[in-house]
């Protein structure tokens, strides 16, 4: 498991987005877990401005899942929190945007589809801090080392601009 420390909305876009210049063109599957109001679909927006995603970018929470079409590639964007019964995301044809393979998924609350949907190759967790918010990852080694020497690479460049 590796945690990084979000200081701040402007912290959770970068964040993001170089989450997403790790997941640009790969099939892949991302759970996004936290409380309401933590801080997922700005991660998500992040992750869009990071593979290049220009437009603007609305939660999914009623509409289930929000396309993001980039050059042969998408992103759906999953929000899970009003399905009361897993069996529900069969019905609505989640299986075919998870089987797609040039198509990265990101879903929040889902545990929603807990027993239906398959394992992910990286789990996001995003808590309440009494400044911030603090990420944790688990899922992929390779891909959360990564992800993790880009956000270090950004702090120490920060660190350097300051100094």
């Amino acid at each position: 498991m590796t945690t990084v420390l979000l200081h701040d909305e402007t912290d959770t876009l970068a964040f993001g987005g170089l989450l997403g210049a790790e997941l640009k063109g790969r099939q892949t599957l991302v759970f996004l877990n936290g409380d309401l109001g933590a801080g997922k679909t700005t991660l998500v927006r992040g992750v869009l401005r990071g593979v290049g995603f220009q437009g603007s970018t609305k939660s999914p929470t009623y509409t289930l899942v929000e396309p993001y079409e980039l050059d042969g590639w998408v992103v759906y964007h999953f929000d899970l929190y009003r399905i009361s019964d897993p069996e529900e995301l069969e019905f609505i044809g989640v299986d075919e945007y998870l089987n797609q393979p040039n198509a990265a998924s990101l879903i929040e609350w889902p545990e929603r589809g807990a027993g239906w949907l398959p394992e992910p190759e990286l789990v996001i967790n995003l808590a309440y801090l009494s400044r911030g918010r603090e990420l944790t990852m688990t899922g992929d080694s390779e891909l959360i080392q990564h992800i993790t020497q880009r956000w270090e690479r950004r702090l120490s460049s920060e660190s350097a601009e300051q100094s």
